[in-house]
């Protein structure tokens, strides 16, 4: 891995000293590496991120990025981290508010030694309000964000996602607001709250059955967008939300299943207002032939369908994902793999450029020469 970034990239030559640890930041960070910024982790010389003891997610996380090890309690590592402030663009951390500050490395000790430096705090509830304080995680961020309240199916039951969205959607607004801040040449705060973050989300959906006393009566379930079991019990996805897919679904299986040969569920109002019936009718229909027969059917009549994909190695023997090259193990055969920045540019772009680092590893070359 020896390709050189993105010139065509406006976070060519931003530098961004990287001091959050985990998930959130540096997942951000990883999107801004991988499109070209230069992102020197920053880490404790006790062990570094605590996620290197998960290698395969810390390399993922951290590639195209530097490791310089600082122990920011001491003066000699607060001095040499101001150094670096000195040359970098933007600073991100997660502490919890005030932290940065204890050490006397908040905005204004770091505005005032580099007034155009951008600090990105992305934090579980913000800089402030009344749970600024207070500890939290993923799950307490979703439970608060209204993600329970939308039911997905007909069964109204809502369980937590086992992807860390809480966590994705603060890292994917902290690294968008980063971009844009990076644009400009004027210092400033930036407050990002996972939490925050979140509900954003969630709001547009939770907002829909704002005057609903049942949740399954807001339209957001549908009977037809649904998950379907067939005769040898393998699952796909199936989504005729559009009126049209139901209609070459209906007309195009009628000589098979001569229940569907009706017009009566055409438009989506009535397809929503009879959703029960709508998918007692479907999951009859479809637990009748196996999978092989329903994947040529469907594809055939150009349905909304695909296949549920429930073992991780099932992702890389995806004919599309390998068609787009979207995985590959940066390692080498063996190696665990990883997944490209997910945007194809015309200008091109190698997401793979340079492994995570060891700690600590260019603590000398990024250090030396730099002076007061």
């Amino acid at each position: 891995m020896t390709a050189s970034p993105p010139t065509w990239s406006a976070l060519a030559g931003k530098r961004i000293l990287d001091l959050s640890r985990l998930l959130p930041g540096p997942y951000a960070t990883s999107l801004l590496a991988d499109l070209g910024a230069d992102v020197i982790k920053i880490e404790s010389p006790a062990g570094g991120d605590p996620l290197r003891v998960a290698p395969a997610l810390f390399d993922a996380l951290n590639r195209n990025k530097r490791s310089v090890a600082l122990d920011l309690r001491t003066e000699s590592g607060r001095d040499a981290f101001l150094r670096l402030a000195r040359t970098a663009d933007a600073v991100v951390e997660s502490h919890r508010p005030g932290v940065l500050d204890s050490l006397g490395l908040g905005f204004d000790t770091l505005h005032a030694a580099n007034p155009r430096l951008v600090l990105c705090s992305l934090t579980g509830y913000g800089q402030s309000g009344p749970y600024a304080d207070k500890p939290g995680h993923e799950l307490n961020f979703l439970g608060l964000s209204g993600f329970f309240g939308v039911p997905g199916d007909l069964s109204g039951e809502i369980t937590r996602p086992g992807v860390r969205v809480g966590d994705m959607a603060g890292a994917m607004h902290a690294a968008l607001a980063l971009t844009a801040a990076l644009a400009g040449d004027e210092g400033q705060h930036i407050d990002v709250s996972l939490s925050d973050s979140i509900t954003a989300w969630c709001s547009l959906f939770a907002f829909q059955q704002l005057d609903t006393e049942d949740p399954l009566t807001a339209g957001l379930v549908q009977g037809d967008n649904a998950l379907f079991t067939t005769a040898d019990g393998r699952t796909f996805s199936l989504a005729t939300f559009e009126d049209k897919f139901w209609r070459e679904l209906r007309t195009e299986l009628a000589p098979f299943f001569p229940e569907l040969d009706t017009d009566v569920y055409d438009l989506r109002a009535a397809r929503t207002a009879a959703k029960d019936e709508v998918n007692a009718l479907l999951t009859k229909v479809f637990a009748a032939r196996d999978h092989d027969w329903w994947q040529e059917r469907l594809t055939a009549i150009g349905a909304p369908w695909a296949p549920v994909i429930t073992r991780p190695a099932e992702l890389l023997a995806d004919p599309h994902a390998v068609a787009r090259d979207l995985f590959t193990r940066p390692g080498g055969p063996g190696t665990p793999p990883q997944a490209r920045f997910p945007v194809t540019f015309g200008a091109g772009l190698d997401t793979f450029r340079a492994a995570a680092p060891t700690l600590g590893e260019h603590t000398r070359e990024l250090l030396t020469g730099i002076t007061e």
